[in-house]
């Protein structure tokens, strides 16, 4: 990871959309500065395209979608996209599963919950989760006293042993069935909402994370830019940001929008 003084000029010129996880990479310690909301608003007015891509649920996104300064959102790590056309008054919904399929997944899932709270003591079901529609996520450390990473990576284990796919955020493990995630999600908002290519599009394409669920976005960037705190979880990834902020969560996120305002 280089530094984010040393992502040129030209490249930084280039940029059309601007794509950020949420928690720990906008937010920290569980709250939205002024800053980072400030820093979404700027990059929303100069015209880039701004879309949050995170894990958490339905309900939070169709909020997002609404009411912040963005172009949509991509939510519960690919599960769906909601875009709000505000002349329309019309929320658009695209959803990996159809709702049949999510109802069954819904079952399995609470089953497997139940296996995952009895086997790794102080874990809990996410406070969000009442508020999702496609994934079961399970908190190590946001209402809970943080569990050591060796709980965490016992979740991921068993997640998987019931053939589910399993992220790790910097406060959760998500846990779906179906080989979703953020990127495959993201390129179908990209054709849909924007008629681009994502693939086409990449080097205009900035990516911020923090975490191993941002890891498909990692890979598929160039340009991608991990928050400061990225290097606390770089040992659980193999594809790392290219660039890395000085300062972490939003703060590292306005440092970001500044350098690509800065440059307009």
């Amino acid at each position: 990871m280089q530094p984010l003084a040393d992502f040129p000029a030209q490249a930084r010129r280039a940029v059309r959309f601007v794509l950020t996880d949420i928690d720990d990479t906008l937010t920290r310690q569980g709250r939205l500065p002024a800053v980072a909301y400030a820093a979404l608003e700027r990059l929303h007015g100069a015209g880039l395209r701004v879309v949050p891509i995170t894990g958490r649920p339905a309900g939070w996104c169709d909020l997002i979608a609404r009411q912040w300064p963005v172009d949509g959102v991509v939510g519960e790590n690919g599960a769906l996209y909601f875009h709000y056309d505000g002349a329309a008054r019309r929320m658009r919904r695209r959803y990996a599963k159809p709702a049949a399929e999510r109802r069954e997944d819904r079952g399995r899932l609470e089953a497997l919950r139940d296996r995952i709270l009895a086997a790794v003591p102080g874990a809990a079901v996410a406070a969000d989760q009442a508020y999702r529609e496609a994934d079961l996520a399970i908190d190590f450390c946001e209402d809970v006293p943080p569990l050591p990473r060796e709980a965490v990576l016992r979740i991921v284990a068993l997640f998987e042993a019931a053939g589910a796919t399993a992220k790790v955020s910097s406060i959760h493990v998500n846990g779906w069935f179906g080989a979703y995630d953020k990127l495959g999600m993201t390129g179908h908002l990209f054709a849909e909402v924007f008629g681009e290519d994502l693939a086409a599009v990449r080097e205009q394409v900035v990516f911020a994370g923090d975490s191993p669920n941002d890891e498909p976005m990692f890979r598929a960037f160039p340009n991608a830019v991990g928050v400061a705190n990225v290097r606390e979880w770089a040992a659980l990834m193999t594809h790392l940001p290219r660039w890395v902020t000085p300062s972490p969560g939003g703060a590292g996120f306005a440092e970001l929008a500044e350098a690509l305002l800065a440059v307009r």
